[in-house]
């Protein structure tokens, strides 16, 4: 008896769902079995997702071939992993067969023993603050209550992680695992020894990101999903696929981080498919910021109020710092050999110093310069690759793109009419250092960004050295703005905000909030009076009133109105669709056809979605690939992905164009 199957292939063809036959010694093969595969004249993965015979058709003049043989049953998908799976695949219009090979590890034919972290269960020595306690007596009787979502708004300082740590006590002793999802590899040195220190003597902490190895990927996937005892798994976004078994919870630091949306292949957003995840395993998720997303702090405040647990100070006898604003518009003459720092700024910077403290120094862009422009024809020096700039790299003497490997050696002139002087515009953590070694020579000043610290070894000995006292000053993009705690830091100065506030998006002024909430954070941590300075073009944005008075209850009460008169997030739904393509002329005719194709789908069936564009991406040339974009809108979920199913079934833009559907974009590019 012929026995069917359907496979998910590792391919971008369709849905990669193909109709294969089962040999008949493999008809024992269980749902969830990754096998080799015949397509075309090649072999492929592919990854059998259903034998129900009752779902699947053999079409019409097509030939049915046999899987081939196993490649691992030690990745086997368990039922509720392909019900997850399959469910992002759905919400994210993204193959079911690349999203699976992408996330699982590579197999290993013969993986070294898994390295982990042993607890050694010290007493913490704190006395809970009243809001810790609320969160603790709140959240715990819940926690073998099957399904539910919490948010712990606390700020910076106000011991959250102390709360979470209790949490995790709770579900051990439930013999049940917890899953912690942080936005960064970088914050896990600090995460891994805090839980290390103060968790139950003898649980094993495991981490999981990109700075493991293979074996170790494929070793924790491997023993998590048959796990005998309650363990810790740290890791980021790619670690909500991780098979866990008797998983007991779900924490989420950071919540509102960029960092969980996925911004290549499938454009997912871990924190919402890990509250899916919680959900379809009926056990609880917490959430954790100090700057909560907007759709994340609304989406409690009117379905789970109850949930919402507010912690509004610092534990001890710390405070949250005083925030100045510095006017940097064009008053008075500037001192350039203090450039782009104000006196004010260097002032106290120097005050810090002289108390022994220490101070962390904010710009969110890497190298010298922005870019370099001759100063006689106007020349700017582009990226051949990109439709971006070159940055200014003064140490490596070169011009370099921040989007691909493209780079050239600083020129001595300009190649078009030979003027040797060359205008370099704006500022990156290379010329911050730069400046504060010349005003600061007695003193250690380091970088922390991902030129400068480029692996996790790198991370943690520049954590080290400044938590040793061995450097006065680190200069940091946002990598240094999460979660660290710094307890010399009593200033931080930032510098470069306002082009993000002029960023044409709608989440622009939310963005610039939680970072400048976050950065100011870092200031004051462990008690006495703290500063942080931002220096600004635009002073009179309210945006900084909020931050100045630490008052997010007013932040969000202007955001969520304006949110509301733009028929923005969270009162719409929205979907971009990218077109990418090496010809641009073919790009923008398949844009205008795709256009038109959606607007008949609206106006015949769809009229709760609205449809714009077609426009090119804010950098319409990105290695040698131009793309062009579509917005849709809608208040109805569900006309919206009936609407793309739709388009995805009836248009084709051909094989030299790729589309990418990004459900819920982070970034409107």
């Amino acid at each position: 008896m012929t026995k069917l199957c359907k496979i998910a292939i590792n391919l971008p063809v369709g849905d990669s769902l193909l109709t294969y036959e089962i040999a008949e010694e493999d008809l024992s093969l269980a749902d969830g079995t990754i096998v080799e595969i015949p397509l075309g004249n090649r072999k492929t993965k592919g990854c059998l997702i259903s034998t129900d015979q009752a779902k699947i058709a053999i079409p019409n003049g097509f030939e049915v071939k046999k899987i081939g043989k196993v490649i691992s049953n030690e990745l086997l998908l368990s039922e509720e992993q392909l019900v997850f799976y399959e469910w992002i695949s759905n919400y994210y219009h993204y193959p079911m067969g690349p999203l699976i090979f992408e996330t699982i590890p590579k197999t290993m034919k013969r993986p070294r023993p898994l390295n982990y972290e042993t607890c050694l269960g010290q007493e913490t020595g704190y006395l809970f603050s009243e809001s810790q306690e609320i969160a603790i007596n709140k959240i715990c009787p819940q926690l073998n209550n099957g399904f539910s979502k919490w948010l712990v708004h606390g700020v910076t300082g106000s011991g959250k992680s102390v709360v979470f740590l209790e949490l995790m006590k709770q579900i051990l002793t439930m013999n049940r695992t917890i899953l912690y999802l942080l936005p960064e590899i970088n914050l896990t040195i600090q995460f891994v020894a805090f839980f290390k220190k103060h968790l139950d003597k003898d649980c094993k902490i495991y981490s999981y990101n990109s700075s493991i190895s293979n074996s170790d990927k494929y070793m924790l996937w491997k023993e998590a999903a048959s796990l005998n005892e309650p363990v810790l798994i740290i890791g980021v976004r790619s670690s909500v696929f991780v098979p866990i078994k008797n998983l007991g919870l779900i924490i989420i630091d950071e919540e509102h981080d960029q960092s969980f949306k996925q911004d290549d292949r499938c454009p997912y957003n871990a924190r919402d498919i890990a509250i899916k995840k919680a959900s379809l395993l009926k056990i609880p998720i917490v959430l954790g910021s100090a700057s909560p997303a907007v759709d994340t702090f609304k989406s409690f405040k009117k379905d789970n109020p109850s949930q919402y647990i507010k912690m509004p100070e610092r534990v001890g006898d710390s405070k949250l710092p005083e925030i100045t604003l510095i006017d940097i518009r064009m008053k008075k003459t500037i001192d350039q050999e203090i450039w782009p720092l104000r006196k004010q700024s260097v002032d106290e910077m120097e005050k810090s110093l002289s108390k022994n403290k220490q101070v962390l120094v904010f710009v969110n862009k890497l190298g010298f310069a922005g870019h370099l422009q001759c100063r006689a024809c106007g020349k700017s020096f582009d990226c051949l690759n990109c439709s971006t700039s070159l940055r200014v790299y003064k140490q490596r003497h070169s011009l370099e793109c921040h989007v691909c490997d493209y780079k050239e050696v600083m020129p001595d002139q300009c190649d078009i009419c030979g003027n040797m002087t060359m205008l370099q515009k704006g500022f990156g953590t290379e010329k911050i250092k730069e400046v504060l070694e010349h005003i600061f020579p007695d003193k250690r000043i380091e970088r922390f960004d991902r030129d400068e610290v480029t692996t996790v070894s790198k991370v943690e000995e520049r954590l080290r050295e400044f938590h040793d006292g061995k450097i006065e000053i680190l200069v940091g993009t946002q990598m240094l703005s999460k979660g660290h705690n710094f307890e010399k830091v009593d200033l931080v100065i930032i510098l470069g905000i306002d082009s993000q506030l002029n960023f044409p998006d709608y989440r622009s002024h939310e963005r610039v909030y939680q970072q400048l909430t976050q950065v100011s954070g870092r200031s004051g941590r462990f008690g006495g009076d703290s500063k942080v300075i931002v220096q600004t073009l635009n002073p009179d944005n309210e945006i900084f009133e909020y931050v100045v008075n630490h008052n997010f209850s007013d932040f969000y009460k202007n955001e969520i109105e304006m949110r509301e008169q733009c028929d923005s997030p969270p009162y719409t739904k929205l979907v971009m669709i990218y077109l990418t393509g090496k010809n641009q002329n073919f790009v923008i005719k398949e844009s205008k056809s795709m256009f038109q194709s959606i607007e008949h789908l609206i106006s015949n069936h769809f009229s709760e979605v609205k449809l714009l564009g077609p426009r090119p991406a804010l950098m319409e040339k990105r290695v040698n690939k131009f793309t062009w974009a579509l917005m849709l809108k809608s208040t109805s979920i569900n006309q919206l992905h009936n609407l793309l199913k739709t388009l995805k079934s009836g248009h084709n833009p051909g094989h030299t164009i790729s589309v990418k559907y990004d459900v819920d974009p982070y970034f409107l590019n």
